[in-house]
């Protein structure tokens, strides 16, 4: 008998035993991957056939055609109790349908042991997600959210299937325009150092005054690049005013990030600043760094403009800062996988500074072995006009303006539909919240991240068609069935048992089975949108099931109490990898 491990990864576990049979059908042929994919005619099929034939034509006579290698396959497969029948299909193709009775037994042992063993295992063990990073002083928008959701989805998927994730926040703190922040702060609030509140309510606008300070008084912007170099030099002075303006900053931050039950680490700019020197005499050693028009510069294959690291005032910019933090995350975090989750607009600096990383060594130029980066780019978020998304007075949106808006939105349904008499006043605030910020995360996550997206609360709060409304809404009647049978789920899923019967069963048991290899795939492709689409489809596949299957007060109550169960549990995990809270009543 075959060994079926592997998780609940059903892939994974056919190709074990697809693998047996390859060994046997071409013993010469020692490296074939099996090659498996959900079927048009059976569950799945193995579509070695055609290219093994290829392989071996002229040096095995027992072969004539690829058909005679698919059959070949199909009768070397070892008895194994996942596979009820298998069949052969057009030029070799082998069909294979999946046991019922494995099925049913597969999600019950889910059922009983947990989720987590449904986990797909990945081949890496420390990966950084480098995203949100914001600017200090500067407000957070729309292009922050798209980063800070995506970026917080990957890593949850990233420790399901058993990654340490270092959650990084690369918060632009360090730079020029601190010069002009800290004078602007010692003129405006001489007794800055003195103050128990700190002065600045709006940093936004304060960095604004402090810039057209700077572009319109010479003897200012003087002051000002020598406080850069007081900064930058240590002064004290200097470093509690900046340690001031980053902390104002940093508080702001943390209320978009306490209502997208975000955790980031902090390590800004600032941070890898000292490292710079010791990275870039070693670029220079290898002889990657050279003189160009004052400046110092990597060139790189292909590329007209070169990766300036050193600029011809002697300070630093964005790629001496991110190869020295890629130098750190690879060396002393000692990390595999670096993802970076920026705007697509920034595609062309990574590939720039990925480029030098595996001219010095750093990385191979096979970008398929570890350790390895990806820049993970998304499109812009806009306005139902079609353009960026910005308020009336064409400022950028706030956003905890904006979750404010979806949470009292949500707020506002409910109320309509009497939940604040049915309800206490906790109950409605935390169902509100989870449907309104799970609306904003749904709507950005379900779209392929490369695309623009529009930013529509009337689309996002919908409860019908493929919003987060509709699936909170749609794991809420499930539960509420589970609940109006008054049976003992925890009880029946030790002692019940599932059968699945109708061909609405098999088909909803099966597609929950495919969740281990659909996180594996939206991992592997940094797509979180792959995991959307399956949570609409497994509770489109639930719809077909509950409305030909009647659930309570039928010989198989049991049976499709375990199977509501099992399905309340899969999207529950969807719901998890999502940052999105599920609604249990409504």
């Amino acid at each position: 008998m075959a060994d079926e491990g592997g998780g609940g990864n059903l892939k994974q576990q056919l190709a074990k035993v697809f693998e047996i049979s390859l060994r046997a059908t071409v013993p010469s042929e020692a490296d074939v991957e099996p090659l498996i994919a959900p079927g048009k005619f059976g569950d799945y099929q193995c579509n070695n056939a055609m290219s093994l034939f290829s392989k071996i034509k002229g040096k095995n006579a027992e072969f004539k055609n690829p058909k005679s290698v698919g059959e070949a396959i199909m009768k070397n497969l070892p008895e194994s109790e996942m596979i009820e029948s298998c069949s052969i299909a057009g030029p070799g193709f082998v069909n294979i349908v999946m046991s019922r009775t494995w099925l049913a037994k597969s999600i019950q042992k889910m059922l009983r042991e947990g989720i987590q063993t449904w986990a797909p295992r990945l081949s890496i063990t420390r990966a950084v997600v480098d995203f949100s990073s914001p600017n200090i002083a500067k407000e957070m928008h729309v292009g922050h959210l798209r980063s800070t959701i995506i970026g917080d989805t990957l890593a949850r998927m990233l420790e399901f299937s058993g990654v340490e994730v270092l959650r990084r926040n690369h918060v632009g703190d360090w730079g020029t325009q601190f010069g002009m922040l800290i004078e602007f702060l010692f003129e405006q609030f001489p007794q800055w150092e003195n103050e128990n509140e700190i002065p600045i309510r709006n940093l936004e606008a304060f960095y604004k005054q402090s810039k057209k300070r700077f572009d319109e008084d010479p003897v200012f912007k003087e002051r000002a690049q020598k406080a850069v170099v007081s900064l930058q030099g240590g002064e004290s002075k200097y470093r509690k005013a900046w340690t001031i303006i980053c902390e104002i900053s940093r508080s702001e931050f943390n209320k978009v990030y306490e209502r997208l039950g975000v955790q980031l680490e902090e390590k800004g700019e600032s941070f890898y600043n000292p490292f710079i020197p010791e990275v870039l005499e070693s670029l220079s050693n290898k002889g990657l760094i050279e003189d160009s028009e004052g400046a110092r510069v990597i060139f790189i294959e292909g590329k007209k403009i070169p990766l300036i690291v050193v600029k011809s005032d002697g300070g630093y910019n964005y790629a001496s800062t991110d190869l020295t933090a890629l130098w750190y995350r690879l060396n002393e975090e000692k990390a595999e996988w670096i993802v970076y989750v920026t705007d697509v607009g920034q595609r062309e600096h990574f590939d720039m500074f990925f480029h030098a990383a595996k001219r010095a060594g750093w990385l191979s130029l096979d970008d398929n072995i570890y350790p390895r980066v990806s820049h993970v780019g998304f499109g812009l978020v806009l306005g139902e006009d079609g353009k960026r998304f910005r308020t009336r007075s064409s400022e950028v949106v706030r956003l905890v303006d904006l979750l404010d808006e979806a949470k009292s939105r949500s707020k506002q349904v409910l109320i309509e539909r009497g939940k604040d008499k049915e309800w206490s006043q906790d109950q409605l605030l935390q169902t509100a919240e989870a449907i309104g910020y799970g609306a904003v995360k749904y709507a950005d996550l379900k779209n392929n991240r490369l695309t623009n997206y529009t930013f529509n609360f009337d689309q996002m709060l919908n409860d019908k068609g493929n919003t987060a409304v509709y699936l909170l809404y749609a794991h809420a009647r499930i539960c509420s069935i589970i609940r109006k049978s008054g049976k003992d789920i925890e009880e029946l899923k030790m002692t019940g048992e599932i059968a699945l019967d109708t061909p609405e069963e098999r088909a909803l048991g099966l597609y929950m089975l495919q969740f281990s290899e659909v996180v594996e795939e939206a991992c592997k492709n940094l797509l979180p949108n792959v995991l959307c689409e399956f949570l609409y489809n497994l509770s489109e596949y639930f719809n077909h099931f509950y409305k030909e299957c009647k659930v309570v007060g039928v010989p198989e109550e049991t049976s499709r109490l375990l199977l509501c169960e099992a399905t309340a549990v899969v999207m529950r995990k969807c719901f998890d990898l999502l940052g999105i809270t599920p609604v249990y009543q409504i």
